[in-house]
């Protein structure tokens, strides 16, 4: 259905919907209703690049939580708007990679490369398909015995941090956003996706069992802040596989909620099936379902952490200057 909204005395799409489903019970119109609503509403929203690169780790060492999937449509929602995006797969698995329609196969030049010397960012990074301001440093198989390689090289947890400073200081290109996506673990590959950026986004299932492992990821953070990393700073935490309509995913919201008032944005990540299915067709849910609730939910999402540009920037800034 199009947007007629523009031609004097034709409804628009959330004029017709309302109509329709005025005084309706039904849950599906509703729904339907919020849907268009929400879709023209960002559609019309204004996105602002940030004063200088926001370098972001995606992390949780809890599997299943959304964190990939945050990592790409987010990503794919900021280059949806024009900015210049660059992800760093960093899981051997490679379902970040997978996502962005990267070749990724072993022996592929990837970020495993890039960590071990053999190559820079710029000699491994592709092209996204759907979006040409989105670039991808992709992760094979190959990734995974890095940990244990990792272990024995000079200035381990920095090998991602040198490779990407040396990357945006050459670059013809300015990155407004870049987004590592870290495996579901807290060894050596996490250790420099973390020293590698400023601020790190933390997706939390609505479950209670992904707040068992919340502690133990922010007390890792907090021993690369003291050791490796003082400016890095937990930006942002994103509850994800939220069933507006169970008691369970709310308490759950509400409990993240009151502990990091602050950071969690107040976007939640629905629990749709478009969201696991794009990435079979080697797509993001922001191009492979634009109208659906979870491709609208990850650009409100992007539009929030954008918002928060400023006070984020400010932050990691003043930190610096006390080091």
């Amino acid at each position: 259905m199009t947007d007629q909204g523009n031609i004097p005395g034709m409804e628009s799409t959330t004029e017709t919907l309302a109509r329709i489903f005025k005084g309706s019970d039904s849950g599906v119109g509703s729904q339907i209703a919020d849907e268009s609503t929400r879709y023209e509403r960002i559609n019309a929203a204004e996105f602002k690049r940030p004063a200088s690169t926001r370098r972001i780790a995606v992390a949780n060492q809890k599997g299943g939580v959304g964190k990939t999937s945050t990592a790409v449509n987010v990503a794919a929602a900021f280059a949806q708007t024009g900015m210049n995006v660059l992800v760093v797969d960093m899981d051997p698995q490679g379902n970040a990679s997978t996502a962005l329609g990267a070749k990724h196969n072993s022996g592929d030049p990837s970020v495993y490369d890039v960590i071990e010397g053999r190559a820079t960012i710029a000699d491994v990074m592709q092209t996204c398909p759907d979006y040409e301001t989105l670039h991808v440093v992709p992760a094979s198989i190959d990734l995974s015995g890095a940990d244990l390689e990792l272990a024995d090289m000079p200035d381990r947890n920095n090998r991602m941090r040198h490779a990407l400073d040396d990357f945006l200081a050459d670059s013809d290109v300015h990155y407004d956003y870049v987004f590592v996506d870290c495996p579901p673990s807290l060894g050596l590959l996490v250790i420099n996706a973390m020293c590698a950026v400023s601020e790190m986004l933390i997706p939390i299932q609505a479950e209670y069992y992904a707040l068992e492992g919340l502690g133990q990821l922010i007390n890792t953070i907090g021993l690369v802040q003291s050791n490796f990393n003082p400016e890095l700073l937990v930006s942002t935490m994103l509850v994800t596989m939220f069933d507006r309509r169970t008691l369970l995913s709310r308490e759950v919201y509400e409990e993240v909620k009151t502990h990091y008032p602050s950071i969690v944005l107040d976007t939640t990540i629905p629990r749709t099936v478009k969201i696991s299915e794009a990435p079979s067709f080697a797509q993001t849910v922001v191009s492979y379902d634009p109208r659906g609730m979870g491709a609208i939910a990850y650009r409100e999402a992007a539009l929030e952490i954008n918002n928060r540009s400023a006070v984020v920037l400010e932050t990691i800034a003043s930190r610096r200057n006390e080091e």
